[in-house]
């Protein structure tokens, strides 16, 4: 990593620091000039949740495409970004130098001056043009959406389903998706096989969403392969030779080649034939491994990987589906997603649990992360916050509630609808609405 220097601003003790994260799950945020941002908490966080060909400096700051320094109270922000995020995202360092913040980059940055009353207003009017250039326009609503991850997690039966469609309707919710996570998948690496104990074919399972008036959604990581999987066994050509995604359902994860015509193939047929059984929602997990570094069948950079990968998958299911990226570089992404989950995981602990960092599940990297990337919504994509848990058993509930509703745009629930008590009920019903594509945040 060769950085060069780009840039400079006076008076550092007056000034904050704007650090965007590289993917959904990594921590962004605001903070006095002279701290340093939040770090993983291992080789394997580094991983998941940070831009893993990228190691951060020991003190300072590392945005991964965008970083931002303005007075407190307001004026003038200078604004770094890289110059085409779909080619090369930068890393863009600032450190203390004599009273000075300096700031480098390793690749192509523009520079941009914005004067506002403070940092987030000035974000949002840079965001405005940058989500024009890079995303286009016609960013439009999603309807209130029940995924199953956070109540039934990889226990998940079609019972499961069955239940809550039911009663989103004796209720009288008004739940326009319902989304199947992960849990239902014998395979990482092939989404259309289900384990004995999910109990119905996926096929099913949507018909029935469907005969009930909504609309069917599933999750996949489409561009995993777990290195003991069947996809792994019989074809390992198809995989990214070196490209390691961490460690996950008891297994060592590996990277499909999408630039193989074979994995391609593979990709797209996955698919059509979710697509065919009547899912038009499709929560995309663990997108960065489509863009790290490894080797590929053809010549090509781990950015146009993964964007190819997108754009195959849109091929597949139309411009009508609903694609919701997750655990995705976000930059990268301008343009190929509908919505985007701007933070990491929420759960039903507060803080991280032991080893994890802000990057790792819990209420308030959740809540921290999904209110500094809020400028987003309704430039970029629709902003996913994740699930609104409103159950007794989430710490400060009230608080993530809150959360979701200011700075939240896509609306989902993770409760097991029938045993909400009569605060949880009555806020899941408050809060399920169909999402805006009016900013959250105005420049």
């Amino acid at each position: 990593m060769n950085f060069t220097d780009v840039g400079e601003v006076a008076g550092a003790a007056e000034l904050l620091v704007y650090e965007h994260g590289w993917q959904s799950w990594s921590p962004t945020g605001t903070y006095p000039a002279h701290v340093t941002s939040p770090r993983p908490a291992s080789r394997e966080r580094q991983v998941l949740g940070f831009r893993p060909e990228k190691p951060l400096p020991r003190s300072g700051f590392q945005g991964e495409g965008l970083l931002a320094v303005a007075p407190r109270g307001g004026g003038a922000s200078q604004i770094w970004s890289a110059t085409d995020p779909a080619v090369e995202v930068a890393s863009i360092r600032a450190r203390l130098v004599d009273g000075r913040l300096v700031v480098s980059a390793d690749g192509p940055v523009s520079e941009t001056a914005v004067t506002a009353p403070d940092l987030e207003t000035a974000l949002a009017g840079w965001a405005g043009g940058y989500g024009h250039l890079h995303a286009g326009s016609g960013v439009g609503s999603i309807p209130p959406v029940w995924c199953s991850w956070y109540q039934y997690f990889a226990g998940v039966t079609a019972p499961d389903i069955r239940e809550n469609l039911g009663a989103a309707g004796q209720l009288g919710l008004p739940i326009g998706v319902i989304q199947l996570d992960d849990g239902f998948s014998d395979d990482v690496g092939n989404w259309v096989r289900t384990t004995a104990r999910f109990g119905s074919p996926l096929a099913a399972v949507a018909a029935e969403v469907r005969a009930a008036g909504r609309r069917a959604g599933i999750w996949t990581a489409p561009l995993l392969v777990g290195e003991r999987s069947r996809v792994a066994a019989e074809h390992p050509e198809w995989l990214v030779g070196g490209a390691d995604a961490g460690w996950n359902w008891g297994q060592r994860l590996r990277v499909l080649d999408v630039t193989h015509p074979d994995a391609a193939a593979h990709l797209q047929g996955v698919f059509r034939r979710l697509l065919s059984w009547g899912f038009d929602y499709f929560k995309l997990d663990f997108l960065y491994a489509g863009a790290l570094p490894g080797r590929r069948r053809q010549d090509a950079s781990p950015l146009a990987a993964y964007r190819e990968a997108l754009r195959l998958i849109r091929g597949a299911v139309g411009p009508r589906a609903t694609l919701l990226g997750c655990g995705a570089p976000l930059l990268p992404s301008l343009g190929l997603v509908d919505a985007m989950r701007v933070g990491p995981d929420v759960a039903t602990h507060y803080e991280p649990a032991p080893g994890g960092d802000l990057s790792a599940p819990s209420g308030r990297g959740a809540a921290l992360t999904v209110r500094a990337r809020a400028f987003q919504h309704g430039r970029f994509w629709i902003n996913d916050p994740d699930c609104l848990i409103a159950r007794p058993g989430m710490e400060r509930r009230e608080e993530w509630a809150e959360t979701v509703e200011r700075w939240g745009g896509l609306r989902a629930s993770g409760d097991r609808l029938a045993t909400l008590d009569g605060w949880g009920l009555e806020t899941t019903r408050r809060l399920l609405v169909p999402s805006t594509p009016r900013p959250l945040v105005d420049a």
